[in-house]
């Protein structure tokens, strides 16, 4: 990154994108944004439909990331289906069902179709007894729309995560230590039962939102070293309203299952950020005011200033609870636009700029006016308004 006049580092670029289906669009709005403000991502995590948005922008220059991502959710979806965003009510609710059962019934064009033996049928051990989609269609897309070579270039890290089917762990394919093809990517889209996993040096893995929908933890595997912003994209949101319909009963229960998960696992990352601050400033404290020295290595650096800006796709109230099956053009352009208005009020609001918020101690901070030194802070953004919180150890 380039220096400030003030001679700082510019901050690290984070972008993390969860899973969820057709809800994936909203990551396309989110990104344009971002583009927008001229924050291009250093590195990009993502699971699922994440790590589709993910190796779109890590495998385009930036100047055809956004084009990419377009012509991915036009490739993907049905033509002929924008008209649907004219109807409202359940006159829209019956369009998107439909939508949805189009899905089912014939796969999405450059994504899925289904399987013309059913899986039952198949020989035991075959990927195709394994699913009931071939993800053929996505790999001649992921080929055609991502530049492999430009990913394994490292213009910018990308780590995809995928769920390994011998032992159940959480695996997170990096460009920095292995090259990357399709075949990871398909990995950590790879839903069961409904699409195949991925073969990959002779393991098999599923979808990484098997285990956890929040690449968030490919960063502290390889904690960042400098003053940093992630932006997460999340497309679930744990708070709404409570159902009133069997329909919406079944997306609250959806959502609180992923968003639940993922608040959790986010407020247990700045925890154990900050706990790791907070113990090497207590050695550096007792190494300065011991009198004996047991080493002569250099002390280690304290956790930078590290904020999560955290914005959450809310479902609108003609969707259906089967959204992340529903891939009209007429919704995905809706899901889009809300991902820009989203992030651009994250954007506004900035609160990365703003001075520690209430509970940061201020042994965490080196200087009145260097924010460099703090530990995480989490920034929920909703509807503009902005919920800052510390996660002390």
């Amino acid at each position: 990154m380039t220096q400030q006049s003030t001679g700082q580092p510019q901050p690290q670029i984070i972008a993390v994108f969860q899973g969820g289906g057709a809800l994936g669009a909203y990551h396309v709005g989110a990104y344009h944004a971002l583009e927008e403000a001229g924050l291009h991502p250093d590195w990009i995590s993502g699971i699922s439909i994440g790590a589709f948005t993910a190796a779109l922008i890590a495998g385009n220059r930036p100047e055809k990331r956004l084009e990419r991502l377009e012509e991915f959710w036009r490739e993907i979806s049905w033509p002929g289906t924008e008209w649907g965003a004219a109807l409202k009510g359940p006159y829209r609710q019956l369009f998107n069902l439909g939508s949805h059962m189009t899905s089912l019934l014939f796969g999405q064009p450059g994504f899925f179709v289904p399987r013309v033996v059913p899986p039952s049928m198949a020989l035991p051990g075959s990927l195709e007894a394994l699913s009931f989609c071939s993800t053929r269609p996505m790999r001649t897309t992921l080929q055609r729309l991502v530049d492999f070579d430009y990913i394994n270039s490292r213009a910018t890290r990308l780590s995809l995560g995928a769920t390994r089917l011998s032992d159940g762990q959480m695996v997170f394919f990096d460009n920095t230590r292995e090259a990357i093809g399709p075949e990871h990517v398909l990995a950590s889209g790879a839903l069961p039962p409904a699409f195949p996993p991925s073969r990959i040096d002779g393991e098999l893995y599923w979808d990484g939102g098997c285990v956890t929908n929040m690449p968030l933890n490919a960063i502290l595997d390889d904690p960042p070293r400098r003053r940093t912003i992630i932006f997460m994209v999340d497309l679930f949101d744990a708070a709404a309203e409570l159902p009133r319909t069997q329909d919406e009963a079944h997306w609250r229960m959806r959502s609180i299952q992923f968003a639940g998960r993922t608040a959790h696992h986010v407020d247990q990352f700045a925890t154990v950020w900050n706990l790791r601050r907070a113990a090497t400033q207590a050695a550096r404290q007792a190494s300065a005011s011991s009198p004996v020295s047991f080493s002569d290595a250099p002390a280690a650096e304290p956790a930078p200033r590290l904020d999560i800006i955290h914005i959450s796709y809310q479902r609108g109230r003609d969707q259906i609870a089967a959204s992340v099956g529903e891939f009209s053009r007429a919704s995905i352009q809706e899901r889009r636009a809300d991902g820009y208005r989203d992030m651009k009020q994250a954007l506004a609001a900035a609160p990365w700029m703003q001075a520690s918020p209430e509970g940061m101690p201020q042994a965490f901070s080196d200087s009145e006016t260097d924010r460099s030194g703090e530990g995480a802070v989490v920034h929920r953004v909703n509807g503009g308004k902005v919920q800052s919180k510390v996660h002390m150890p």
